[in-house]
């Protein structure tokens, strides 16, 4: 029998310890020859676990069904993110959903996410498997967060796979020029704004407000709401841009709140089929709506601006999403000094030769 308040029990030749908590008996087996001195010790560390509920014998941890993560997820992301936001969470928890339904967070480890990032790199589709991985791990950070789930983060053991670099696309002068001889205004505006001011065109240029826009002292500001890192910036408008945007306010035919309307004064919702007619027009390929905030980036970055002050302007949230453009500065460089081993006769130096003594 245990003395009296200590729950040490010695048994044959094992210490265990035997005690009572909030009306459950809890035994725990302490060790074989040894004296009661360590045996009371380690009775100390075990009681004190099971009290915190970390032996697994206490307090039982909470557990969730992925069925129900994913769906408490789904409505966090509808009420706090961004529409095309919760759009993409929507179809990445659907593919989530074929490894992982009717089975409790607890039982998600992460041989079984590696299994299922396997999967999806065999059915082709190794980006999604990367997003897929991203989403799992936001579901489970969202669980601990709200006390749903008290464990680890499967998810985050788990590297993503290496996605191939595509080709950075971005408009030279004369394709900018065929762009905005093709488009209509406000199309022809709207490209000029993802050109210079490197704005994301469907989350943030057509959320544009006029009173976001300084004409006087020629400043354009991005609000936090629209910004996809959360963080209001303003940006410096080029003669360009400063003048396109003049013209259109100068031919508001009535007030409206968005600088880009539609005929009915309507706010746009894509520019999508315009802008690929546009660039059909223009004989170009290749060339998204994104491409106008890449070359945003590729002439800053040509033009020798440093990568912090290019990540700045663009509202890039992490340096490393602005460095892909850091080496175009290189290699405008390396291309300016190749030209002196070849040049044209437009760029031709001027040669300097020391004047020849003249004979007495």
């Amino acid at each position: 029998m245990p003395r009296h308040g200590d729950g040490l029990v010695l048994r044959g030749r094992t210490w265990w310890l035997d005690f009572h908590h909030r009306g459950e008996r809890y035994q725990v087996r302490l060790g074989r020859n040894i004296s009661r001195t360590t045996a009371a010790e380690l009775a100390t560390v075990e009681r004190a676990k099971t009290l915190k509920g970390e032996a697994g014998i206490g307090r039982k941890r909470k557990d969730i069904l992925f069925d129900d993560a994913q769906e408490e997820f789904l409505k966090w992301a509808e009420a706090s993110k961004k529409l095309r936001t919760f759009k993409n969470y929507r179809w990445l928890t659907s593919q989530l959903m074929k490894s992982f339904q009717g089975m409790n967070l607890s039982q998600i480890h992460p041989f079984l996410v590696e299994k299922h990032k396997q999967t999806r790199i065999a059915e082709g589709a190794r980006i999604a498997a990367n997003r897929e991985l991203t989403c799992l791990k936001s579901i489970f950070n969202r669980c601990i967060e709200w006390k749903r789930f008290e464990g680890e983060n499967p998810a985050k053991t788990v590297k993503p796979t290496r996605e191939p670099k595509g080709r950075l696309r971005f408009l030279t002068l004369d394709e900018e020029k065929n762009l905005l001889n093709a488009a209509g205004e406000p199309l022809r505006t709207i490209i000029l704004t993802g050109i210079y001011a490197g704005l994301r065109i469907q989350g943030e240029a057509l959320k544009l407000k006029w009173q976001d826009v300084d004409l006087q002292h020629g400043i354009l500001t991005v609000q936090a709401a629209y910004a996809k890192n959360g963080e209001t910036r303003t940006i410096p408008l080029n003669r360009l841009l400063w003048e396109a945007l003049g013209r259109l306010s100068k031919g508001r035919r009535s007030p409206c709140e968005f600088v880009f309307v539609s005929s009915k004064r309507e706010p746009f919702r894509s520019i999508r089929t315009a802008f690929t007619t546009a660039c059909q027009h223009a004989n170009l390929a290749a060339v998204s709506p994104h491409v106008l905030r890449h070359t945003f980036a590729s002439r800053l970055a040509m033009a020798g601006v440093d990568i912090r002050t290019l990540q700045e302007l663009g509202g890039w949230k992490e340096i490393k999403m602005v460095e892909r453009y850091a080496h175009l500065s290189t290699q405008h460089k390396a291309e300016a000094i190749g030209k002196m081993a070849h040049p044209t006769s437009e760029d031709s130096p001027t040669v300097f030769t020391t004047p020849k003594k003249q004979s007495a």
